[in-house]
């Protein structure tokens, strides 16, 4: 299995995501997030990525949100929100889309995400189900939820 590191927040992670950016999807840039934790100086990364030969190739965002803000569960407890899971083209299918996913339900939490269309088989077949849509609570987002055993 892949080794998941943590990424640190500076200017070389800051490099290394332009390289997805330029690759991907416009709303899977962790750019802004990334620009955001070095303003505030934040200690603790929600960045988590996976190198080869030297060279990020894939990559995560997970959000430690507070229980008052868990409308996903029948008993609100803290979760992780795992966003913009990105695998850069060349490195697709070698595992690392799971591995990441695989690294945070090791944290424990339960966790949701977002799934983008085309993404549904990956994310069922990694024990998430989908939440019933609430219009109100999920204005248009399509999400999906793990829970911990």
């Amino acid at each position: 299995m892949p080794q998941v590191q943590s990424l640190q927040i500076n200017y070389q992670t800051l490099e290394e995501f332009k390289k997805f950016r330029e690759n991907g999807l416009e709303e899977l840039s962790m750019l802004e997030d990334l620009r955001a934790n070095m303003i505030e100086d934040n200690a603790v990364s929600p960045f988590y990525g996976i190198y080869e030969d030297g060279k990020l190739v894939a990559r995560i965002s997970l959000y430690k949100i507070g229980a008052k803000y868990n409308h996903y569960t029948e008993t609100p407890t803290d979760f992780h929100e795992l966003m913009k899971l990105e695998v850069l083209p060349g490195y697709k299918g070698k595992g690392y889309g799971t591995a990441l996913v695989e690294f945070a339900k090791t944290l424990g939490l339960p966790i949701k995400t977002n799934v983008r269309l085309g993404a549904q088989d990956f994310f069922l077949k990694r024990g998430f189900q989908p939440v019933k849509y609430d219009p109100i609570r999920d204005r248009g987002e399509n999400p999906y939820i793990w829970l911990p055993e």
